[in-house]
């Protein structure tokens, strides 16, 4: 089945999109690797192949100690294919447009396990008041997967908690609702009704912004990227994080229990 659309999606690329022979073969050999791939995992047909095959794949690829540039553009192959074949109704899902590409001179992103989010969450300190602050930031960076940017823009007037909801400005300005969930709207209350108002009350200030540094002023997003490198100082099984590894984290655990590509890509802002 996997060779049939393989020759439709050449005949697309060379026919309807014009691209060069030398092109076509590229994601021809692309294809073939997949297809390799998919009859040792015993898939045999393409309906079968979801997020959880993708990632698979991706590590197969990996094991092969491809340079960055061939893993990312095997990847992106497959990405083009599954849209092609989405566009014709053969797939409902596009399994890989969810799978980070490694950057150059970066490893591939990684996520954390649930074991190790529990280690980030016992480094907060509590007892600081800046801690409600912080676990606040936590839970909306990995229990909503905010982008930094959209955190660090969110005023008072985008939380919504008797609604269970925020209101995020996301890339090109697109507006989105995003849960909450019961963890981050206990986060968020205590965040707001305790240690803000004492940043307000430092500042002098009345500000609607919601997230505030220890001067009482917006948060920046270095801010943010401060904070959570501080606190992994006082973790011995994380080593490394980032703002975007939380995101992550949070659509990989989203597909791993269960949920389907479409509404996380909708819960990232992704287009």
């Amino acid at each position: 089945m996997m060779e049939h659309y393989i020759i439709m999606f050449k005949n697309y690329l060379s026919f309807e999109r014009n691209f060069s022979p030398h092109t076509v073969l590229n994601y021809e050999i692309d294809l073939r690797d997949f297809q390799t791939f998919l009859t040792l995992e015993g898939i045999e047909h393409i309906t079968e192949v979801n997020y959880k095959v993708a990632r698979r794949y991706l590590a197969y690829l990996h094991k092969k100690n491809l340079s960055k540039t061939s893993l990312a553009r095997k990847i992106s192959s497959l990405r083009s294919f599954f849209k092609f074949l989405q566009g014709r109704e053969y797939v409902t899902d596009n399994p890989f447009l969810l799978l980070t590409l490694p950057k150059k001179d970066k490893k591939i992103p990684k996520f954390f396990y649930p074991q190790e989010m529990e280690e980030l969450y016992n480094c907060i300190d509590m007892n600081d008041f800046l801690g409600e602050r912080n676990l606040a930031i936590i839970e909306l960076l990995y229990g909503s997967g905010l982008r930094v940017s959209e955190l660090c823009s969110l005023e008072l007037s985008n939380i919504h908690l008797a609604r269970k909801i925020l209101v995020v400005k996301g890339k090109g300005s697109k507006e989105r609702i995003v849960p909450l969930t019961d963890s981050a709207m206990e986060a968020l209350a205590n965040y707001i009704n305790n240690s803000r108002k004492e940043l307000l009350m430092k500042a002098h200030s009345n500000s609607h912004v919601l997230f505030l540094n220890h001067r009482g002023k917006r948060l920046s997003q270095r801010g943010v990227r401060d904070i959570l490198t501080r606190l992994i100082d006082h973790s011995s099984k994380i080593s490394g994080i980032s703002p975007h590894m939380l995101r992550h984290t949070f659509a990989t655990h989203l597909l791993d229990n269960g949920a389907d590509i479409r509404s996380v890509q909708e819960l990232l802002g992704h287009s």
